[in-house]
C-alpha cells in the first residue's frame, strides 16, 4: 500500500505541475520606450489558431516620432506545446518603414529537421538551418523565460529564428525585485542573458503573471527597446 501511494502522489505532483506549465491565452498592452523616451505601444498575445494549433503575436506601432516615420513592427510564431516543450511550426516577421514593407517566413519541418526561412532574408540567411530537439523563435524563448524562471536558475535554449541559429543562455535573480507598473507595483526576478556579445537583454517576471512585466534589449551599449507592462488579461 505505502508503494501504491507513492506512485499516486508522485502522480498528483506530475499533473499539477504540467497543468502549473501549460499554455493558457492571454493579451498583454506594453508602452514601448528608447533612451527613456516613448516611442509608441506594443501587444504581445498567446491565442489558439483555427487549426487548434498555438500562436504568439508581438505587434508594435510606433507614435510621436516614431509614429511619424511610419515604423510598424509585427512578428507572430505558430508552435505546439509537446509536454514541456514549445515546438514553432512557422514564424513570420512583417516590418513596415515609411513606404517600405518587408516581409519574411519561416517554416520548421520536424520530420525533415530543417528550418528555412523565405522573402526579405539576406542571402547568407536563406540556406535551411538544421533542427534540433528543443529549439525555438525569439518569442518562444521569451514565453519558456516566463515559465521556467526560478531564483538563481540557469536557463539554456537554442534560439533558430530568421535563418540563425545559436544558443541562448540565461540566469534569474537569486532576489526578487520591485518593479512598477503604472500605479501597481509586481515583486518581479530579473532575468539576464549572458554570452549575448553587443546584445544585452534581461526579462523580468513575476509569479502568477504569464507575460514579461518588462522586457529591455540593448545594443552596443544603447537601448534599442524598453518595452513595460501596462495591463494583461488572462484566458
Amino acid at each position: 500500500m505505502r508503494g501504491l501511494a507513492r506512485i499516486v502522489i508522485a502522480a498528483l505532483l506530475l499533473l499539477a505541475a504540467g497543468a502549473a506549465t501549460a499554455v493558457e491565452p492571454f493579451s498583454a498592452s506594453y508602452e514601448v520606450y528608447r533612451g527613456g523616451r516613448a516611442l509608441g505601444v506594443a501587444t504581445l498575445q498567446v491565442v489558439r489558431n483555427a487549426q487548434g494549433h498555438w500562436r504568439v503575436d508581438l505587434d508594435m506601432d510606433g507614435k510621436g516620432l516614431a509614429g511619424l516615420a511610419g515604423i510598424h513592427a509585427q512578428q507572430s510564431t505558430v508552435f505546439v506545446e509537446d509536454g514541456p516543450v514549445y515546438r514553432p511550426l512557422s514564424q513570420s516577421t512583417v516590418r513596415r518603414v515609411l513606404f517600405t514593407r518587408k516581409q519574411s517566413t519561416g517554416i520548421y519541418d520536424w520530420q525533415a529537421r530543417k528550418a528555412r526561412w523565405t522573402g526579405d532574408v539576406k542571402q547568407t540567411r536563406r540556406a535551411p538551418v538544421d533542427l534540433q530537439p528543443g529549439d525555438m523563435s525569439g518569442l518562444l524563448i521569451n514565453l519558456a523565460v516566463v515559465r521556467d524562471a526560478q531564483a538563481g536558475r540557469t536557463l539554456d535554449y537554442r534560439y533558430v529564428d530568421t535563418g540563425r541559429a545559436r544558443p541562448h543562455r540565461y540566469v534569474v535573480g537569486t532576489e526578487p525585485e520591485e518593479v512598477a507598473v503604472g500605479e501597481l507595483r509586481y515583486s518581479a526576478l530579473r532575468v539576464d542573458r549572458v554570452q549575448g556579445g553587443s546584445e544585452q537583454t534581461s526579462i523580468w517576471v513575476a509569479e502568477g503573471v504569464p507575460t514579461p512585466i518588462r522586457m529591455l534589449q540593448r545594443e552596443n551599449g544603447e537601448d534599442t527597446y524598453d518595452l513595460r507592462l501596462i495591463e494583461y488579461r488572462g484566458a
